[in-house]
């Protein structure tokens, strides 16, 4: 009889044991799920507030550098094609430029940053008016609409 009451106690604390496992590891999968799926849900939500008539960022030095120097290293080399091999050849130029080399290309990406500060500003105008057009008509459909559900209420009566 002891092995038997020894056997039904193993069994019973398995079984008791076993779903309690199964319901931390269940909570853990879940927790884990809703985690990603909430960060998922913030990058669809930032991908669809991008205003696609924002104006684009200037470029850098390096990269008003680039605009030229791609031109002429295909010149140079026609057989190269790979994007990567013009990428890094185009940084190693551009590390063994001196600052005075680097002028120009700095001064041209100033002057493009300048002219994009002023459409930007251009560009936050108009979006706030829009936004200001916007709050005017919802104000008033607002008062539109309890009105007409005023009138509603007094007819039920």
């Amino acid at each position: 009889m002891k092995g038997a009451k020894g056997k039904g106690t193993v069994k019973d604390k398995k079984e008791v044991l076993k779903p309690v496992d199964d319901k931390r590891v269940g909570k853990r999968k879940a927790a884990t799920k809703t985690e990603s799926s909430s960060k998922k849900q913030t990058k669809k939500g930032k991908l669809a507030s991008k205003d696609p008539n924002k104006p684009k960022k200037p470029a850098s030095a390096f990269f008003v550098f680039m605009e030229e120097f791609r031109k002429t290293y295909k010149l140079e080399n026609p057989d190269v094609k790979g994007v990567a091999a013009v990428g890094k050849a185009g940084g190693e130029k551009w590390k063994s430029l001196s600052n005075a080399e680097k002028a120009p290309y700095e001064a041209k990406a100033a002057k493009r940053k300048s002219e994009y500060e002023k459409v930007m500003a251009d560009y936050n105008k108009k979006q706030e008016s829009i936004a200001d057009d916007d709050e005017e008509e919802s104000d008033k459909s607002k008062s539109e609409e309890d009105e007409d559900d005023d009138d509603e209420d007094e007819d039920d009566d």
